[in-house]
């Protein structure tokens, strides 16, 4: 008997931040690099990421990600002291970081990290362009979730 391959493919996601879909309405995505050291590249490899108390500000004309945790490995080296919420620069073209900055100003959206992912052995982030929910917002998204929910298992019974 052949013995069956059970290497899964390697997923590119290495974190999602979902808990921002239920707060926020998210408009536009954008894809930026971001500015890390060698011991956050290892880190990330393992996982070792949180992203979903974090949120991205326009500083000088820069993005600059605050609040996200990176933890060290272990192994890390030790002439190196690593700081797990630094904040880090993110990586963009210069009209969109104006388009950004424009949104961010004058239309009172905020930038919100909602993955971090690998792209060509690279780590890029996705952020989002979002607007915050109201109360009612929340509960009606829940409502409509917990119908569909409903009418997918009467469906699937009548079957």
């Amino acid at each position: 008997m052949a013995k069956k391959n059970s290497k899964k493919t390697p997923s590119n996601n290495i974190a999602l931040n979902r808990k921002a879909r239920h707060d926020y309405i998210v408009e536009e995505h954008f894809e930026a690099g971001l500015v890390l050291e060698g011991w956050e590249v290892k880190s990330l490899r393992d996982h070792r990421v949180q992203i979903g108390e974090s949120y991205i500000i326009v500083h000088k004309g820069e993005l600059i990600w605050f609040g996200g945790q990176i933890t060290p490995l272990l192994s890390a080296s030790t002439h190196i002291h690593p700081d797990p919420k630094r904040a880090r620069k993110l990586l963009m073209h210069r009209r969109e970081i104006d388009r950004l900055i424009g949104q961010v100003e004058r239309k009172g959206y905020t930038l919100l990290p909602l993955a971090l992912y690998w792209k060509h052995g690279r780590v890029k982030m996705d952020v989002g362009v979002a607007k915050g929910k109201k109360e009612h917002d929340k509960r009606a998204a829940d409502k409509e979730r917990d119908w569909d929910r409903e009418k997918q298992r009467t469906l699937k019974h009548k079957r």
